[in-house]
């Protein structure tokens, strides 16, 4: 093994000891920012802005991560540099529970601590992209995604355990000691980020493009046609997922272990199918799976209008987890495909723009909607986002992903015959292929 591929592979260990403090802080933190909101006396409306506002202006202000890694010189400062500022938004969250203004600082640190982490990822993501070899992307990452997914389990599911005995004496000072633990975890996974090897990176004059140019290709750009239609979906996505939390915690009065054991449904079943979505999607395309899993993601909220008993939305979760599992890897791996290693950050970067776009308008309309829409022949306002989300959904995943084109050569199956696969109840038949 040369120098080079040694450090890679040193590198790699070390950002698996990174990802695993991550997961450990993204589960005493993502599913519980909305019950902390709730917490302080948030209304639907609190909610909507803070799915919203945070993601929105994460998509802005990550457009500059490949600017200032240029101006740094390295990725990897970029990274280090906003790890750091995002842990130390995790503190002063607590601190909002003794200020008047307590729901707006709240939903702005919030926005600080997402914006922070939305920096990081176009910076990340090209990084990791030049550690993993090409046609091991789908298989390590997959595996990576699974093992960190056991630990977003384990974490998320201590502090659901912290908050579930602190209900009924000191709720708040449940959510101090999570957030307080976020924070820690945080600054070692800074630690080990640190420690990560950084492969040289010539960079030139024509991988550089602004977002308009980047717009502009629209005609003839299959990639940017592939962002068009995440976007589209994340839209949909987002008019109804930040009020899941809502209907649960609110309408149907779950209590914070049921809430946990309901979430945590939809990682476990992750965990057990990213590895097979990301070796299928090495073999068929990770186009195949998107075009595949986006009908899976578009079925969910009509599951949710059938019956709202916590087992069964139990199980309905873990059908969304396996569903985005497969959705989420391949889509991610897509971009690495499609671009070439000097173009990379900044294409990760206006596809999360316009993602996060996407999903902070969804957000805004949901909220607006649960607002001015009556309750209808559904039993909650919460409802009528999650019938209209499906509605959206099922047309976005019907119509759009089949003018996409796969970028890499790869073997042909038949959608039923990859689900089967998927699911191990049939051997699958692979034939040569563009992956159309």
């Amino acid at each position: 093994m040369n120098p080079e591929d040694s450090k890679k592979e040193k590198s790699l260990r070390h950002s698996i000891r990174d990802g695993v403090f991550v997961s450990m802080m993204h589960g005493f933190t993502l599913d519980y920012f909305t019950p902390f909101l709730i917490l302080l006396g948030g209304t639907i409306r609190h909610v909507g802005i803070l799915s919203a506002l945070p993601n929105l202006i994460a998509a802005f202000i990550q457009l500059k991560s490949p600017d200032i890694a240029d101006r740094l010189s390295s990725r990897k400062k970029v990274i280090s540099l906003f790890i750091l500022i995002q842990a130390l938004m995790l503190p002063p969250m607590v601190a909002c529970w003794f200020l008047e203004w307590r729901i707006g600082v709240f939903i702005a640190i919030v926005t600080l601590f997402t914006a922070s982490g939305a920096v990081i990822m176009p910076a990340w993501g090209s990084l990791m992209a030049d550690l993993v070899n090409d046609d091991k992307r789908g298989e390590y990452f997959g595996w990576r995604s699974k093992t960190l997914g056991v630990t977003t389990v384990l974490a998320t599911f201590s502090a659901g355990f912290i908050l579930h005995r602190a209900e009924k004496t000191n709720a708040l000072l449940g959510f101090a000691i999570i957030f307080v633990l976020a924070f820690v975890f945080r600054l070692v996974s800074w630690h080990y980020m640190n420690k990560m090897h950084e492969p040289a990176m010539a960079r030139k004059e024509e991988d550089y493009f602004s977002l308009r140019d980047f717009v502009s290709r629209y005609r003839t750009s299959n990639f940017l046609r592939f962002v068009v239609f995440v976007s589209l979906l994340k839209f949909t996505v987002y008019i109804a997922s930040p009020f899941f939390a809502v209907l649960m915690l609110k309408n149907l009065g779950f209590g914070y272990m049921s809430f946990t054991m309901v979430t945590l449904s939809a990682t476990l079943a992750a965990i057990v199918s990213i590895r097979r979505w990301g070796q299928h999607a090495d073999r068929v395309g990770n186009l195949k799976v998107v075009r595949s899993t986006s009908m899976l993601v578009a079925l969910i909220p009509m599951f949710w209008l059938v019956n709202q008993h916590p087992v069964y939305l139990f199980f309905v979760q873990a059908f969304s987890g396996f569903a985005w599992a497969g959705f989420n890897l391949s889509a991610s791996n897509f971009i690495y495909d499609a671009s070439s290693p000097g173009k990379r950050t900044r294409c990760i970067a206006y596809f999360n723009f316009f993602s996060g776009v996407s999903m902070s308008l969804g957000a805004l309309v949901g909220g607006w909607l649960a607002m001015v829409l009556p309750t209808g022949f559904l039993e909650f306002k919460t409802m009528n986002l999650i019938l209209i989300s499906a509605i959206l959904r099922l047309a976005m995943a019907y119509f759009l992903p089949f003018k996409l084109k796969e970028v890499r050569e790869v073997e042909h199956i038949r959608t039923h015959e990859l689900f089967w696969s998927m699911l191990r109840l049939r051997r699958p038949v692979f034939a040569r292929g563009d992956g159309k």
